[in-house]
């Protein structure tokens, strides 16, 4: 009987240690599984806005290229963009493709061309979006951008009617520390040809003052931005022919519409030819960080 008892408790004691060793085992692997998660998804959201960074500073390269010419040694404010992305590690192929594009032209020295891709992104109120493009091979670059969109259940479909061409320019303070009086950049703005000006509220830059707006036709946008810059001693932040709504836009309440939007905009910003892309999307009951992705990747 003695016998009996203690191969019983030698039984239980192994059945124990066993259990002890899966709780532990499977406390380890979940560990574990949550851990990859977060650096997964800490990853995916640094190279979202290291994503977002690098196509900023290729719009401003190109821009300043565009408006002042392609050398830094006679453009400073090109010469500071090339500075501050090289200090954020962009890499220099990307840079000096940025260049050659504010002067109409490939890496390869071959003229671009402009072209747009109307989308509509199915929701309980469909999405319209206009992407523009500059390209040395445009219907290459449109086939591989419908492939892109149609990952993401879009469809390539007429939207540019929803939308019109408007000149924005954004002009702010320089470092100088010198502020300029609202009512003299807009009598001064209306003089040169602007449509309308708009102080644009809560981008109150380290100097006290705001960015101010300057809406256009679009074929004088640069040449309006590079005047008032010049009188108002002021600096030009942005200047875009851009694609906005012509309607009242969509609010996005649908946290999986937005994050379909919001992967979809970065998977076509990442595509090298995609210059901006504009969505008659705004903001709904969605979270901030949510939308983030969504803002982060679509041009005024």
């Amino acid at each position: 009987m003695s016998s009996l008892f203690s191969t019983r408790a030698i039984a239980r004691a192994r059945l124990c240690a066993q259990c002890r060793r899966t709780i532990v085992s499977s406390a380890v692997l979940q560990s574990g599984h949550n851990r990859w998660s977060k650096i997964r998804h800490q990853k995916g959201a640094a190279d979202q806005k290291k994503t977002a960074q690098r196509s900023s500073f290729a719009k401003h390269l190109a821009l300043y290229t565009k408006l002042y010419g392609p050398d830094p040694n006679m453009n400073t404010a090109l010469a500071g963009v090339i500075a501050a992305a090289k200090k954020a590690g962009m890499p220099k192929a990307n840079i000096d493709l940025a260049i050659a594009r504010g002067q109409g032209r490939s890496s390869t020295g071959a003229s671009l061309e402009s072209a747009i891709l109307e989308v509509m992104l199915p929701a309980p109120e469909p999405i319209a979006l206009v992407i523009a493009i500059e390209s040395d091979n445009k219907q290459r670059s449109l086939k591989d951008l419908r492939f892109i969109i149609k990952k993401f259940n879009g469809n390539v479909t007429p939207t540019a009617f929803l939308f019109e061409r408007r000149g924005r320019s954004v002009l702010r303070n320089k470092s100088n520390g010198k502020k300029v009086d609202f009512d003299d950049v807009l009598m001064q703005a209306l003089q040169a040809g602007a449509d309308d000006v708009v102080e644009e509220a809560g981008a109150e830059d380290e100097n006290g003052g705001n960015d101010v707006v300057i809406w256009t036709q679009p074929n004088v946008t640069h040449q309006v931005a590079q005047k008032l810059a010049e009188e108002l001693d002021m600096e030009i932040a942005s200047a875009d022919i851009i694609w906005s709504a012509t309607s009242d836009k969509v609010a996005v309440n649908d946290e999986e519409v937005a994050k379909t939007l919001g992967a979809m905009l970065v998977a076509a910003r990442d595509y090298p030819d995609v210059q901006a892309i504009y969505a008659n999307a705004e903001q709904g009951s969605v979270s901030d960080e949510i939308w983030d992705e969504v803002e982060e990747n679509l041009d005024s």
